[in-house]
């Protein structure tokens, strides 16, 4: 369809100005006025401006961050409390959003809810953005009458799970960075440094200690077949990727990472908390607790222990209490099972489990903050570990030629 450049002014009576695109501009006017705006003047726009938009809009970034979500979510809530009509809040925020893509989805919405559908079922167009949890909270609000609410625990929700993420991958940044270095460093050493201490050791033909014949022995290996090394890695890489990819692959990494050393404890921990908040935030909500299960399992990112929650939910439905079902998952310590009993025994399981999140999230800052502690020895003996072979491969002959030399 062409598009057009219209002239008008919004409710308050400012200028706006923009691009839509329409079958004609009557199409475009009526869909203006269905916006609040008033239309002044509208004209096709030129082609090159046509094409620079639709340039920006490919090179525009389409995923949306979880804070530009905890932002929506204060938004709408402040709307939706102040009583600004849905429609018009959405508007506004159009207008305002700096994110491309998150842009034209909330113009879509506002498209939506004007012919005739809910929000909730105007959300499922871009799912993309918007979350299974995120979409069942919407349509629940929508439902109880109740959608500032959901709004206000959703940005609390989606703030706590952001900062859990950010302190696990900023722990985690430190040793990935020395790691990724050091694996440079070797790359750079036996493929340029050691070949040049080589050819001055071929040269006084001297017998060479072990340590330097093994790293003569590696550094030729590298200079040789460097390429086949390179292309092996990227084959390894994507075919990592691709597995992981699959059902069994997505499995299998799921429950090896939560058996990692030092690191494993605190992600199953961090799962843990993600969620009790997450099924905590849904039975406060009013979702039945077979729905919360299911969607659970898919907010906690991790798909074995997903398919452990998976199971509650069967037991669930076959009859059994949440906590047999739970206790028989294996998935939670004492501590949790013990607040789930009360929880299940005083009707209070929404409470409960919201404070073995807040709980859960503590312990993760905490030893988050100590994994810096734990790590930095492992790096500084691995690192002495390299840095002592690399001396004394090279230095060794090199003080012996200094021997020779001075005799």
């Amino acid at each position: 369809m062409p598009a057009y450049k219209y002239t008008g002014r919004d409710p308050s009576g400012s200028k706006i100005t923009g691009i839509l695109e329409g079958s004609s501009t009557d199409a475009i006017a009526a869909a203006l006025v269905n916006r609040g705006i008033t239309p002044l003047q509208v004209e096709e726009a030129a082609q090159l401006e046509s094409w620079v938009e639709r340039i920006n809009e490919s090179l525009a970034s389409k995923e949306v961050d979880t804070a530009d979500l905890v932002m929506f979510c204060r938004q709408m809530f402040t709307i939706t409390k102040s009583g600004i009509p849905l429609m018009k809040g959405l508007q506004g925020l159009a207008k305002t959003m700096s994110h491309r893509h998150f842009k034209r989805a909330l113009e879509d919405i506002v498209e939506r809810l004007e012919s005739g559908m809910d929000m909730s079922t105007a959300m499922r167009y871009h799912q993309d953005i918007f979350s299974s949890l995120f979409l069942s909270m919407v349509k629940v609000g929508e439902s109880s009458g109740q959608l500032e609410q959901v709004f206000d625990q959703m940005s609390f929700y989606l703030e706590r799970d952001m900062e859990t993420q950010k302190s696990v991958k900023a722990a985690l940044r430190y040793p990935m960075f020395v790691m990724i270095a050091l694996a440079v460093a070797m790359v750079a050493i036996n493929i340029w440094v050691i070949p040049a201490f080589a050819d001055m050791f071929a040269k006084f033909d001297a017998e060479l200690p072990i340590a330097t014949q093994i790293l003569l022995g590696v550094s030729g290996f590298f200079v040789a077949f460097w390429p086949h090394m390179l292309g092996a890695t990227v084959i390894a890489i994507v075919g990592v990727k691709q597995y992981l990819k699959t059902e069994v692959g997505a499995l299998n990494w799921g429950r090896y990472k939560l058996q990692l050393p030092i690191v494993g404890d605190i992600l199953e921990r961090a799962t843990v908390a993600r969620y009790c908040r997450s099924f905590a935030l849904m039975l406060k909500s009013g979702v039945p607790i077979v729905q919360a299960l299911d969607l659970c399992a898919k907010a906690i990112d991790n798909p074995y222990l997903a398919a452990k929650i998976h199971k509650i939910r069967s037991g669930i439905e076959r009859g059994d209490s949440m906590v047999r079902t739970h206790q028989a998952s294996q998935m939670f310590s004492p501590l949790v099972m013990q607040m789930i009993a009360v929880g299940e025994e005083s009707g209070q399981v929404d409470s409960l489990l919201e404070e073995m999140a807040s709980f859960y999230e503590r312990e993760v800052d905490y030893d988050l903050k100590k994994v810096g502690d734990r790590i930095e020895p492992i790096l500084i003996v691995v690192m002495a570990v390299f840095v002592a072979i690399l001396a004394l491969g090279i230095f060794l002959p090199m003080w012996s030629m200094y021997d020779v030399q001075k005799r």
